[in-house]
């Protein structure tokens, strides 16, 4: 080789190392509506810390927690502009984006954790294509957790629930499914106007996770709690599919290595959470109700599967509502067989 073609070779060699060792570093700009200091802020700055430090500084995050970015529906039309690239979201959020996926939402689904744990590993495959088809990449599932229906007179069935000025999360799809099944008109407001609405009596029903009735002040209105259920919130980190494949292949698998193991953290703590917050209602007095026999359980589970129905073509196939309810089965049917 002549000394030229030497030279030549030591200089791309060296701008090469230069390049590599100087890669851009990568700002993601992530907002959500869990306000500082919650449980769900903090595991998310320990996700990104360990990402910052795992990643030499490569891949950093800017939060935008408590709202201050706008509601999920803003958030998301924040990212898809490019101003912000990553979000934590509700079950709300998540059908602006992947509109399949709230099938895990819907009423009376699941009977237990252990069903849900179940459904959401066999069938991770198929959730995360329908983020990556919105333009996502699913760095963890974050569940909010069981919901439960809160209300100033008892409800031990679905009669009762006739009686109640019910609440209703405005341009919720699944909520609005859930309420047509039980024969419900309830009254839809926005997440800011339900404490103004239950002071002046406009409404004296929610709905919602115990440890989020809590944080949001609305257990002080209430005076029963019915203690079955009516389904399991779900909740994601995702950013935006641009943003994740513009960063190198082994970033990108330290992010989902860490996403798995941080919000897997956050949701069996969510669900420790939710238990502490049922015992902290309990102390203020509210009185939990159980449902009125095996026939109201098995009437509200219909009212459940009338709503899974009504949703088919609308936020999900049909072939994947019968593919996760099957499954369900199955897995009831060998628990059934190890008792």
């Amino acid at each position: 080789m002549t000394c030229s073609k030497t030279t030549a070779a030591l200089a791309a060699l060296l701008l090469a190392f230069c390049a590599a060792g100087t890669r851009a570093e990568t700002t993601i700009k992530f907002a959500t509506l869990a306000p500082e200091g919650s449980t769900w802020m903090k595991a998310m700055r320990q996700f990104t810390a360990e990402a910052s430090e795992k990643t030499a500084g490569r891949v950093k995050f800017k939060f935008y927690s408590g709202g201050v970015s706008g509601d999920e529906k803003d958030v998301v039309r924040k990212i898809r502009l490019g101003q912000l690239q990553a979000g934590g979201f509700t079950g709300v959020g998540i059908g602006e984006i992947a509109p399949a996926v709230r099938l895990l939402d819907t009423p009376f689904l699941f009977k237990n954790s252990g069903e849900i744990d179940h459904i959401y590993k066999a069938f991770d495959a198929d959730f995360r294509k329908y983020f990556d088809a919105g333009g996502y990449v699913l760095l963890g599932w974050a569940e909010v957790g069981i919901v439960n229906i809160f209300s100033n007179a008892p409800v031990t069935r679905t009669e009762d629930l006739k009686t109640v000025k019910m609440w209703l999360w405005e341009g919720d799809p699944i909520a609005e499914a859930t309420f047509a099944a039980l024969r419900l008109k309830p009254i839809p407001l926005s997440v800011t106007d339900v404490m103004t609405s239950l002071q002046t009596g406009m409404i004296n029903g929610v709905y919602g996770s115990p440890l989020s009735i809590i944080a949001l002040q609305w257990f002080a209105r209430m005076k029963y709690v019915f203690s079955l259920p009516i389904t399991n919130a779900s909740g994601a980190v995702v950013v935006s599919k641009k943003t994740f494949e513009a960063l190198s292949k082994e970033d990108q698998a330290i992010l989902l290595q860490l996403g798995g193991k941080h919000f897997q953290a956050l949701t069996l703590q969510s669900r420790k959470d939710n238990g502490e917050s049922i015992a902290i209602l309990k102390a203020k007095k509210l009185v939990f109700t159980d449902p009125a026999g095996p026939a109201a359980v098995a009437e509200l589970e219909k009212a459940g599967e009338e709503a899974r129905r009504a949703l088919v073509g609308k936020m999900y196939p049909k072939e994947l509502l019968d593919r996760v309810e099957a499954s369900l089965k199955a897995f009831r049917a060998g628990r059934k067989k190890v008792k």
